[in-house]
């Protein structure tokens, strides 16, 4: 019984240690903007067979060798930071209503969806998915709400600082990321090469998120040449295209002007096509 439980913890040891190598090396990729290696954003966790922003659809995210989990972030009524997407929860839960209005007594009350059925699954918290990713993978926090403090707690109490980075296009909220920790990854979202150049002299961020309507060279050029890396959107005729004939004209799309973080509804697909190409690890 002994040597058993001595295997168990060397496994479980075994098992923390290259999980944060993982990471270590995430990180590493994530702050090298001139690498070749092109890194997978798991949009709403990995939710193909779970709900989205659910703790199985994260725990299959990290399972499937993503870089980046993309979760989003609301708080509710009684100043708890949950995850969900929508300004209700109509469509995702068995409730109805804005998180806002509910305390997390309240909306744990209700289950999720998936593919409109319910879950045995509650909406969970931010802590609790933070708990979940803590040494493993990076997160994209899609901010959801202009409460931005529990978030905030949330991610110091983890010990997740180096972990995360905050996206939005409402500037004013990335500032106050930066005035409480000046130290925060951010990804500003731009709508032009104008709105790329304002944001990288304003937050001299991590990321940039683009997408199609000005995806082109100097617009790559201007980002990757302040350090930063260029996040675009498989969401959509991208994704639709993987692991179909269609999927290298697909790649060949997204990567033609040098994104290299992509976020996708079908990490898997993405990961094997990238890995074909020798562009994931």
């Amino acid at each position: 019984m002994k040597r058993f439980f001595s295997v168990i913890l060397f496994l479980i040891y075994t098992s923390c240690a290259l999980a944060q190598d993982a990471l270590d090396l995430i990180q590493k990729e994530f702050l090298d903007a001139s690498s070749s290696v092109v890194l997978v954003a798991s949009h709403r966790a990995a939710h193909q067979n779970y709900p989205e922003n659910s703790l199985p659809a994260i725990k299959e995210a990290i399972n499937l060798g993503v870089d980046i989990v993309e979760l989003d972030v609301k708080v509710t009524k009684d100043g708890v930071a949950v995850l969900m997407h929508d300004r209700t929860i109509d469509r995702t839960t068995t409730g109805k209503g804005e998180p806002s209005e509910y305390t997390l007594k309240e909306l744990r009350k209700f289950r999720l969806l998936h593919n409109g059925k319910p879950t045995k699954n509650r909406i969970p918290t931010f802590d609790d998915a933070l708990k979940l990713v803590k040494g493993k993978v990076m997160v994209d926090i899609d901010i959801k709400t202009d409460k931005l403090d529990p978030i905030l707690e949330d991610i110091k109490t983890n010990g997740c600082e180096d972990q995360v980075f905050f996206f939005d296009n409402d500037y004013h909220a990335l500032q106050y990321v930066r005035s409480v920790d000046e130290d925060m990854m951010l990804m500003p979202r731009a709508y032009s090469y104008e709105m790329a150049d304002s944001s990288i002299v304003m937050f001299r961020p991590e990321v940039v998120h683009i997408d199609f309507s000005f995806y082109n060279p100097e617009v790559s050029k201007l980002i990757k040449s302040n350090n930063a890396r260029v996040w675009i959107n498989a969401l959509g005729e991208i994704d639709q295209a993987i692991g179909t004939p269609k999927e290298d004209e697909a790649i060949d799309k997204i990567l033609q002007y040098g994104a290299n973080v992509i976020q996708t509804d079908k990490p898997d697909l993405l990961i094997k096509a990238l890995r074909k190409r020798n562009l994931h690890p």
